[in-house]
């Protein structure tokens, strides 16, 4: 029994040792194997160092990175703005010069009937336009009448139109009246001192193909004349 109990206290005694000599080899190993690196110039405690480093120049890239991106959507805000401002200056810009012209337009009227270029007196068409109308082969007519330089009195008197074109193949006018709608007054009388512009829609036939108008400004006035003039048969915007 004495016998048996000495042995096995050896035996515990062996297993303590060996685990101790098992430690020691991971040690040993652990050591060697960081002197080797040591030897191969790496440096846990500069690896760490670096690690940290890189990790701060990484957070610092990421706020750049953020204020570039608020920096780009703050010159988005601008670029939208200052298009925005181009927009609303072009559009007054246009709307100026609208009216400019508008004004010209009316300095030239004006000056057309109290002082005009040829320096003759009476009456004279001012303007004669035609436009499209709703429906093929509608035009709507617009004549501006005004008495030159003399406005003592009023002159009155009545307006002939006559469309002159072809049709199949021949020569053909049409007067005034054969063109109105059956509803509109056929008689195109006027009278003012300075001006007076008109409105009349026409109709032409089918197969005619217009190429002049002939209007005559028929006075009735004493000692102001009637006048006449043609026009090339051509389309402008409404």
């Amino acid at each position: 029994m004495a016998r048996s109990h000495l042995q096995s206290h050896g035996t515990g005694r062996n297993l303590v040792f060996g685990a101790l000599l098992a430690l020691l080899a991971l040690v040993a190993g652990y050591l060697v194997f960081e002197y080797g690196r040591i030897s191969a110039g790496y440096d846990v405690l500069d690896a760490a160092a670096q690690r940290a480093e890189l990790e701060d120049h990484i957070d610092s890239l990421d706020v750049h990175i953020a204020e570039l991106k608020q920096e780009v959507a703050q010159l988005e805000t601008d670029r939208e703005i200052d298009r925005e401002a181009y927009r609303r200056i072009e559009g007054s810009l246009l709307s100026l010069q609208a009216k400019i012209q508008e004004q010209q337009d009316a300095i030239a009227f004006y000056r057309g009937i109290v002082s005009p270029a040829d320096g003759r007196p009476g009456l004279r068409v001012q303007d004669f336009r035609l436009t499209r109308g709703a429906v093929e082969r509608e035009f709507k007519l617009r004549l501006v009448l005004v008495q030159a330089m003399k406005h003592d009195r009023k002159v009155s008197g009545d307006v002939a139109l006559t469309v002159e074109g072809s049709e199949e193949g021949q020569a053909k006018s049409y007067p005034l009246a054969a063109l109105l709608p059956a509803s509109a007054d056929k008689a195109w009388p006027f009278s003012f001192r300075y001006f007076q512009d008109f409105d009349r829609q026409i109709v032409l036939p089918d197969g005619f193909t217009p190429e002049r108008v002939r209007v005559e400004v028929r006075s009735r006035t004493r000692s102001i004349k009637s006048i006449e003039e043609s026009f090339a048969w051509a389309t402008s915007q409404g």
